[in-house]
């Protein structure tokens, strides 16, 4: 059985909005955020995504785990971006200003000598990256969490997009879940029978290969559970022709009024981008460190 994302009725001004509307939002700011990489414009998105969560009344509780998640990806490829110096060279700035230069480091297993330039320029691509992706994040996070589950697929078709597409996205959103769910019942069903993951031992490949008990049966019950859905919509002929949603969503004045706001928005980043505004933005504090 498929589940969903823990969403919980609130009666917030966000959900009383259509979904439909709180997706175009998300989308326009999404386009908007990408097209700068000046961290005053990237904090100011960053205000308006944050501020949709807290209208929207969610709890650390409720997403910690999301959060948890992806502050580590973003941290990760922050510090692979930075370390390595790529990404913004040539793209974002062309001259550097030197900081300090740390080095020569060397790598044990390799034998690599590595030398590390911090320079102004690097470090604030480093702080806009940050907030760039969690400007994005906390704008698409609260989606799941506030949409009703069953308003997927009449979403994404309320959008103009194919049946098959909008039940895609709809199976899509409640595939993480799903997989979370069956990741916990395995795990709890092994340690009945005595397998104690926290004891594993053993090099990388060890490890990987003492976890079969747990990646064999989740990778089989998805095959299992996809081709259950496939034959259940085989069974509707799901495909054959335009299809009826039981759900029905109409907009209101002020799901209009969030998709005038999101194209202006979208309308005069794109301008303020094509005349030259939001390009990376070096703190003159950076810049004195620099000397």
């Amino acid at each position: 059985m498929l589940v969903a994302w823990k969403y919980r009725e609130r009666d917030t001004i966000i959900q009383r909005l259509d979904p439909r509307a709180r997706l175009i939002f998300m989308l326009a700011m999404t386009f908007s955020i990408i097209q700068f990489w000046d961290l005053r414009f990237e904090l100011l998105f960053l205000i308006a995504a944050f501020a949709q969560i807290f209208l929207a009344r969610l709890t650390w509780h409720e997403t910690r785990r999301s959060w948890l998640l992806i502050s580590l990806i973003i941290t990760f490829m922050t510090i692979l971006t930075f370390l390595t110096g790529r990404g913004g060279v040539g793209y974002a700035y062309h001259e550097e200003h030197l900081i300090a230069r740390l080095g020569p480091l060397s790598l044990p297993l390799a034998g690599w000598q590595l030398m590390l330039d911090i320079t102004a320029e690097k470090t604030a691509f480093a702080m806009s990256q940050v907030v760039r992706m969690f400007s994005i994040t906390a704008m698409a996070i609260a989606i799941p969490y506030t949409i009703d589950p069953s308003l997927y697929g009449v979403t994404f078709r309320g959008l103009g997009v194919p049946d098959k597409f909008a039940y895609a996205m709809d199976l899509a959103f409640r595939f993480v879940p799903s997989l979370g769910r069956d990741f916990s019942i395995t795990l709890d069903s092994q340690r009945a029978r005595g397998y104690e993951i926290e004891k594993l031992k053993g090099g990388l490949i060890g490890q990987i290969r003492k976890l079969a008990p747990l990646i064999v049966p989740i990778t089989i019950g998805s095959i299992t559970g996809g081709e259950d859905i496939i034959d259940a919509m085989d069974l509707r002929c799901f495909g054959i022709g335009p299809r009826t949603w039981v759900e029905k969503l109409q907009y209101k004045p002020r799901d209009w009024a969030l998709i005038g706001i999101s194209i202006a928005i979208l309308t005069l980043s794109t301008a303020a981008s094509i005349s030259g505004y939001g390009r990376l933005w070096v703190p003159s504090w950076l810049l004195q460190m620099a000397g």
